[in-house]
């Protein structure tokens, strides 16, 4: 007897662990660890991971395995591995790491259905029920959940003659398409041609273009062709002349795109030098970690094409992560371009049955490097040769929920399995990695230059209390307004960059001071003018715009901050010839829009491009040369150790969009803090000495990378719980952790309400703490029946990048 351990769908404490099915004899042979299984868990069914197969079990009686999901292992051995490391490091339940790497349609669809137990009982059930199976013996729960029969449904399950069922379905469905094939010999077609009457042309049409196909051909193409109707097709397959079979097909994002083939291009000295660590790394098989800090525009994608290349010369394959959808257009473009059909792209933009089809494309090894955000770590390829992390200090490369992983570590935890190199590219690399490059620790390549003989844009900073000061009210200061205008005569574009986040446009009273707030969240409402209402971006409560404040009633309400389609009106007014596009979360909500706009403004559809974040990085137009950052210090104010060097970051990011090509760039940076030494530093582009200065503050206070922090919230309905159960938490770390360690708090969190729940934390500063795990365990163990109930949340986040 075979036994399977499996890990079910119920992401709770107490069910973290594997539980033991017998294996029928009919899978012994066929089950796999690794495999998805549907199995029965109390009443229900639910899908679970094998993750063990055995020959004896400490448990006396077994229920068997329901079915068998997968034909082929959907997590091979590392990547179960993977999971283990994940629930440790980042104290999540095992199934929620093992679904974190399949596609969402691979997620199990629970329904439920009402069963009539013996065919014999019908005659016994009530009147009302006899007509609901009046000619079935299975109804769905979703048909009847809403209506008055749920009583009387109950009573006959109590009597048992019906039962309730539970079905697994998966989300993903396979693609299909019908292709018709020739079901008799050539000889006997040309008879079949002979034998039709003289006004079958169409049929005729067709029989002769299936003779000319290969091996049959799509019905949809067969009707296109030969002008046929199905009713043609249907009365050949009925004579036995031809057959029809279904042929799945991948959904392909792409389709309708031609990508140009590329060579690589000639390297520069500097790129050479940079290139040969990791190639010798690759060729040895050595699993080494390398940091390459290249200014903007340095070329550091060609060193990772030409590096990729050489991992699939050596039979190999590659992933290359890049940060939010923003960047895969032009990403995939340059990848496709040169590596055509062996690429597979996974991104949020994609549909759920576009990534389901690119994973089967990995999974089946049908390709060999993979472009994509976050999630793309987890590619089930077997045979890596190297990872590829574009951007490294991005944010979003951390999982804000569980497991709450960063993509850095588990792209080092991959590489060292499978022992090849981990290449981490950056212009402004994180203060961590550059505090381990400096360390030895991680290998630094360097790219001082750009490839253009431009050299860096030059940088005017403004400051834009002096205008207000001299008369000027607008948004654009008189130099970039100035600089605008030019570029438009000359044919030139312009990118300009409204940095939003923590920054929105709230509603206050001017005699009271009063801004509105949403009810459920301690956080203002953001005035979308579109729909003249105003929302809340936290719980999506929204309400109609008032005229009159709630508190005073004074009629002398204004909006504070700058939304983008406040900078287009504007823009019209002063510039009404210029044409804009605007990139925001409402103009690039509908799928494939990112790309629309991206390509409209590189094919020169517009002269200004005007965005949020997601226009700061990865793009490139040889037509750009001029940038504006309308509010540079936005992001400073937050509270939040790192505000200072996002700002660096985003302000060198963004500048780097311009001047990458022919022409000159030149930068505009407009800001009420103009002496920040991290507003200062990006404008001469001087990552070094914004590095010396900031982790000097960082050592001064506390923070990584001279510390490891993780941060504790405590969220409940009522305050008083709230803060007497982080209170507890507190203690309770001060007595079972090393006398090194500092913990803070607990405290409001900087948005103390969300969805109707107080948030309280307290944050842990360490260095060295070998059982902090464990006592992190122990503390969300202590809470578990609270936590099951649904009235408690303890999050836990170990090296966390929203403090809010």
């Amino acid at each position: 007897m075979k036994i399977a351990a499996v890990i079910v769908d119920v992401p709770a404490r107490q069910t973290d662990r594997p539980f033991d099915y017998v294996i029928p004899e009919k899978w012994e042979d066929v089950l796999q660890v690794g495999m998805r299984v549907t199995v029965p868990f109390g009443a229900r069914l639910l899908q679970g991971f094998v993750v063990n197969i055995k020959s004896h079990s400490e448990v006396k009686t077994l229920k068997p395995i329901e079915a068998i999901l997968d034909v082929t292992p959907v997590l091979n051995e590392e990547l179960l591995g993977l999971g283990q490391y994940l629930t440790e490091t980042t104290l999540c339940f095992a199934i929620s790491a093992y679904q974190a790497m399949l596609p969402a349609a691979m997620k199990a669809k629970y329904e439920k259905e009402i069963h009539l137990v013996h065919e014999e009982d019908r005659a016994c059930l009530h009147e009302t029920i006899q007509s609901l199976f009046a000619d079935r013996s299975v109804i769905s729960w979703k048909d009847v959940e809403h209506t008055n029969v749920v009583p009387l449904l109950q009573k006959e399950i109590q009597k048992g003659y019906l039962e309730v069922v539970y079905r697994v379905k998966e989300k993903a469905a396979k693609k299909t398409i019908k292709y018709i094939d020739i079901a008799v010999s050539k000889e006997q077609i040309h008879e079949a041609i002979e034998a039709l009457p003289a006004n079958a042309i169409k049929q005729k049409q067709l029989l002769t273009l299936l003779l000319s196909a290969k091996d049959g051909m799509p019905l949809k193409e067969l009707l296109e062709q030969s002008g046929a109707s199905h009713a043609s097709v249907k009365a050949l397959i009925q004579k036995g002349i031809l057959s029809e079979r279904e042929v799945e097909i991948y959904r392909d994002p792409y389709e309708h795109r031609e990508f140009v083939k590329t060579e690589p291009l000639p390297l520069t000295d500097e790129q050479k030098q940079a290139l040969a660590p990791i190639v010798e790394s690759v060729r040895a098989s050595k699993h080494e970690v390398f940091l390459l800090y290249g200014v903007t525009g340095s070329g550091k994608t060609e060193i990772y094409m030409q590096a990729i290349e050489e991992v699939l010369r050596q039979g190999k394959e590659a992933i290359v992560l890049v940060p939010e959808i923003s960047l895969t257009p032009q990403m995939v473009e340059r990848f496709k371009g040169r590596f055509g059909s062996q690429v597979a792209v996974l991104h949020s933009g994609l549909s759920v049955g576009e990534k389901y089809d690119e994973w089967r494309k990995i999974h089946r090894k049908e390709v060999k490097l993979v472009v994509g955000a976050r999630s793309a770590i987890f590619a089930p390829f077997e045979n890596l040769g190297m990872i590829i992390i574009d951007e490294e200090h991005e944010a979003s490369y951390k999982q804000e929920e569980n497991p709450r992983y960063h993509a850095r570590d588990v792209a080092i935890y991959r590489a060292r399995f499978h022992q090849c190199p981990v290449v981490l590219g950056s212009a402004t690399p994180s203060l961590e990695s550059f505090a381990r490059a400096k360390k030895g620790i991680y290998q630094l390549l360097t790219l001082k230059k750009r490839m253009s003989e431009n050299g860096l844009p030059t940088v005017n900073i403004v400051d834009m209390r002096e205008e207000l000061r001299s008369g000027n009210r607008s948004m654009f200061s008189r130099i970039l307004f100035e600089k605008l205008q030019d570029r438009l005569t000359k044919g030139e574009q312009s990118v300009l960059f409204l940095n939003r986040r923590g920054y929105s446009t709230f509603v206050m009273c001017r005699d009271c001071g009063h801004v509105i707030r949403c009810p459920h969240c301690d956080i203002s409402l953001t005035y979308h003018r579109v729909q003249q209402r105003l929302k809340c971006h936290y719980c999506g409560h929204e309400e109609p715009l008032t005229y009159r404040c709630p508190s005073c009633a004074s009629e002398h309400i204004r909006f504070f901050g700058t939304g983008t389609q406040k900078v287009e009106e504007e823009l019209n007014k002063l510039l009404p010839e210029a044409r804009v596009i605007r990139m925001d979360v409402d103009t690039t909500s509908r799928k494939g829009a990112h790309e629309r706009l991206l390509e409209a403004f590189g094919e020169g559809k517009a002269d200004i491009l005007l965005g949020t974040q997601m226009i700061a990085k990865g793009l490139d137009f040889p037509k750009v040369t001029l940038v504006g950052v309308l509010a540079a210090d936005t992001m400073l104010h937050l509270p939040d150790f790192r505000s200072s060097e996002k700002t660096f970051q985003l302000l060198t990011q963004v500048s780097g969009r311009a001047g990458r090509h022919k022409l000159p760039g030149e930068v505009v940076i407009q800001t009420y803090t103009p002496e920040h030494y991290s507003i200062e530093l990006a404008a001469k582009h001087d990552y070094d000495m914004f590095y010396q200065k900031e982790m000097a503050i960082r050592k001064l206070h506390g923070y990584p990378p001279f510390y490891y922090l993780t941060l504790i919230t405590v969220s409940h309905s009522e305050i008083t719980k709230a803060v007497a159960v982080t209170e507890k938490i507190a203690a309770y770390l001060r007595a079972h952790l090393s006398k090194e360690a500092i913990i803070l708090g607990p405290v409001a969190s900087p948005i103390a309400r969300l969805h109707d729940r107080y948030r309280y934390q307290c944050m842990i500063k360490y260095k060295r703490e070998p059982n902090f795990t464990r006592v992190l365990k122990t503390v969300v163990d202590r809470y578990q029946q609270e936590i099951s109930q649904g009235e408690l949340f303890i999050t836990v986040d170990t090296n966390p990048y929203m403090m809010m």
